[in-house]
């Protein structure tokens, strides 16, 4: 019996043994080396994962870089400081960064838009925006102000204030989520030093989004026709502003019969 066990035991465990030294053997020879580089700029990196760089997280941004897809400033969130440490990990030059904030195109607030029937549904925009024409808001394009936006932000950044979303541009990283969540396509990226920007995005005409909203761009091209600089364009009644030919005159603002143009104000640094 005791001879029995020990056989058994002897045979268990130099099966194990051999188990064990196969696998070391096979781990040492089919082992994927891996460039340190990743794991230094995975280190630097925020690490918040948001996919705003169009990689699945950090670590596949980090394994991008290493391998020439994507440049050292692709982290929206981390932005020139980190970018600066990235180039320095791949013995580059850091590019200069431009930063970023989201803007969300509508000034429809409670008192401004109509809506053309009582919402009872889920609080969230990509569901009432199956509803009946597209949700309660009569402006087929405006903000629902049901929160999607809100709920998908990682950094507090953006709110729903009288029934529209608001972003706060100092917390804003411009990672994007909010862009994709919308269902209405009405939040975009623009630069944070611009502070004249449309808060519309409407395409319908004058007489029909009058009838739905006081503030509404309506087309009349008098913002295109007093800017001289060229940075202003009316497509489908909807103006909208190049920044990178805005001089942040105002003139724009000023003329707009609707309101639409804000100035906005850049803190001083």
């Amino acid at each position: 019996m005791l001879t029995g066990i020990l056989t058994a035991a002897a045979i268990v465990g130099g099966t194990g043994l051999f188990i064990g030294i196969f696998l070391g053997i096979s781990g040492r020879k089919f082992a994927v080396e891996t460039d340190e580089r990743i794991d230094a700029i995975i280190e630097v990196l925020p690490g918040n994962n948001c996919g705003g760089c169009g990689y699945a997280g950090c670590s596949g941004l980090a394994g991008a870089i290493v391998a020439g897809k994507a440049k050292v400033n692709g982290c929206p969130v981390g932005g020139e400081p980190v970018a600066a440490k990235i180039a320095e990990i791949m013995g580059e030059a850091a590019e200069k960064q431009e930063r970023m904030t989201a803007f969300v195109k509508c000034a429809g607030t409670c008192e401004k838009a109509m809506n053309t029937y009582e919402y009872t549904g889920i609080k969230d925009c990509v569901f009432a925006n199956m509803m009946q024409d597209g949700g309660p808001k009569g402006c087929d394009y405006g903000c629902m102000g049901f929160g999607t936006c809100v709920g998908v932000c990682q950094f507090d950044a953006i709110h729903v204030t009288d029934g529209i979303a608001v972003v706060d541009k100092e917390k804003c990283k411009a990672c994007g989520k909010c862009v994709a969540a919308c269902p209405k396509k009405l939040i975009e990226l623009i630069p944070y030093a611009q502070k004249t920007f449309v808060q519309c995005n409407s395409n319908e005409k004058g007489k029909t989004l009058m009838d739905v909203c006081l503030v509404g761009c309506i087309g009349c091209r008098l913002c295109e026709k007093n800017c001289e600089a060229g940075a202003i364009t009316v497509t489908d009644f909807l103006a909208h502003i190049d920044p990178e030919k805005c001089t942040n005159c105002g003139v724009c603002a000023d003329k707009c019969p609707r309101k639409i143009i804000a100035p906005r104000k850049i803190p001083v640094d």
